[in-house]
């Protein structure tokens, strides 16, 4: 532990508690920081203006990346013949029916994202519990319930974020790696926080997007100054 406090101090070194960075010299300073031996996740956390407990607050959505995440997500897909073998075509990694609610219900649930064509929600809606909680439940605002599964599986597979509002207002995702180009990060950034602009819900007042901080999964967090990530 003495370890990681040390080269998280070491990491934090240039890093001006409180100040807002524009969006170059804060994707430079997480880069400098992302300091361990593998290569670590660039995260986005939003503080956005809403309560999510109220319905017209909601911010929920996806974006699909300019430069990707990344990370190769695991997809599951809910389909019967034809779609089945589109699915399979496109690269999705488990396909099938009542025998993939089987292996759910069994707790096997080695995916990241799990899609649906409309024919099977009668299948997938009794697997809410589980799916729900875990945030793999197939949902036609994000496009995981679709006739054309074998396009919602090339753009999971490409980069494709989902993002939801937490209870505080808060909406965080993963926006590349420490390996990316500093230009990369930064097309990414502006990417995901246009998505969150554009998915301002009817009920929000005041200032929507509150705070922007970015980080590598062991580096500091730094300020973002919102004005830079506009346009």
């Amino acid at each position: 532990m003495a370890t990681k406090g040390k080269r998280f101090r070491k990491a934090s070194e240039g890093v001006e508690q409180g100040k807002a960075y524009g969006l170059t010299d804060a994707v430079k300073l997480v880069k400098a920081g992302a300091k361990a031996k593998f290569d670590e996740t660039i995260e986005i956390a939003m503080n956005l203006g809403i309560d999510p407990r109220h319905a017209d607050q909601m911010v929920r959505g996806v974006v699909e990346l300019p430069n990707g995440t990344g990370k190769t997500l695991r997809v599951a897909v809910f389909a019967r013949g034809d779609k089945a073998e589109a699915a399979k075509a496109a690269g999705a990694d488990i396909v099938g029916a009542e025998d993939l609610a089987e292996k759910i219900t069994g707790g096997e649930m080695n995916f990241d994202r799990c899609i649906a064509t409309p024919d099977m929600m009668g299948i997938v809606g009794r697997l809410g519990k589980v799916l729900g909680p875990r945030g793999l439940m197939p949902n036609p605002k994000l496009g995981t319930v679709t006739p054309d599964v074998a396009t919602a599986v090339k753009a999971a597979k490409a980069g494709q974020v989902e993002f939801r509002a937490e209870k505080a207002g808060i909406v965080h995702a993963g926006v590349g790696k420490a390996s990316f180009s500093e230009q990369a990060i930064a097309e990414n950034v502006k990417a995901f926080v246009g998505a969150i602009s554009r998915a301002k819900p009817t009920g929000a007042k005041g200032t929507f997007i509150q705070k922007v901080s970015i980080s590598s999964t062991m580096g500091p967090g730094v300020k973002l100054d919102v004005a830079t990530l506009q346009g």
